[in-house]
């Protein structure tokens, strides 16, 4: 089965898109957004990936090893992963590679995904957070489950997303134009891309990478720091423990 990747633009007066059929190597270079970022496949080749950045994949076929400081390790369908630094990607088989350049993320292989989310999402629709930011602010990686029968509000992200649809079928919605979505395809929405997803019989599933969040631990609050208790209050209200 092939892939497609489509690339959206939008300005405060039109809407282009442009879609490309799946090949082997870099599919979209946004290092110059605001979160450097960098979309590349593999297609049964081996694919370098380079070492001033953190590497967020999804295996969509074959067994691949990812081959990297940590070691090498042979996955399965449906598993993901995040690699720091200098890596590459061996044997059989298709995904996507999406490097945030200049972020030093930790070293994580998951999955399979699961059939539905565990988290709400709008319209009816579900989320998990697959990877999540090691910081507040950081990048993470998402599952998105869309039941059969949505019709999903139109809505915007302040930025870019980058997403692979892995079961299902359906359909981005824009001011524009109406784009069918099936498995395999990649899409990348820009900062403010008006869109919205829509499914008919069938439910669909989507890997979602955001550069950025507005969630996780801070230097204050974190689940080891919360929970340390001295003379009967936490140290995150502790300015002394707080500051050094």
């Amino acid at each position: 089965r092939g892939f497609v990747i489509r690339f959206k633009e939008f300005d405060m007066n039109s809407e282009s898109f442009k879609s490309h059929l799946f090949s082997h190597g870099m599919l979209a270079n946004m290092s110059s957004d605001q979160f450097p970022t960098v979309v590349s496949a593999w297609f049964d080749k081996a694919l370098e990936l380079r070492a001033n950045a953190t590497h967020f994949g999804y295996v969509y076929e074959g067994n691949p090893t990812v081959n990297c400081a940590s070691g090498s390790f042979t996955l399965s369908p449906g598993m993901y992963f995040s690699v720091p630094g200098d890596a590459a990607i061996y044997g059989a088989g298709k995904g996507i590679a999406i490097s945030r350049l200049g972020y030093q993320g930790f070293f994580l292989i998951g999955g399979p995904v699961e059939e539905r989310g565990r988290l709400k999402y709008i319209d009816g629709c579900t989320d998990s957070l697959l990877i999540p930011p090691v910081m507040m602010g950081d990048p993470c990686l998402n599952f998105l489950y869309f039941p059969s029968g949505v019709r999903q509000t139109q809505h915007t992200h302040p930025s870019m997303r980058v997403g692979m649809v892995i079961r299902g079928s359906g359909h981005c919605v824009t001011p524009s134009a109406t784009t069918p979505l099936v498995p395999g395809e990649v899409f990348v929405i820009p900062a403010q891309g008006v869109h919205g997803f829509h499914t008919e019989t069938s439910s669909m599933a989507v890997v979602a990478y955001h550069p950025d969040s507005d969630f996780g631990p801070t230097h204050e609050d974190h689940p080891m720091i919360n929970r340390t208790i001295v003379n009967g209050r936490s140290a995150s209200l502790l300015a002394d423990i707080r500051t050094t």
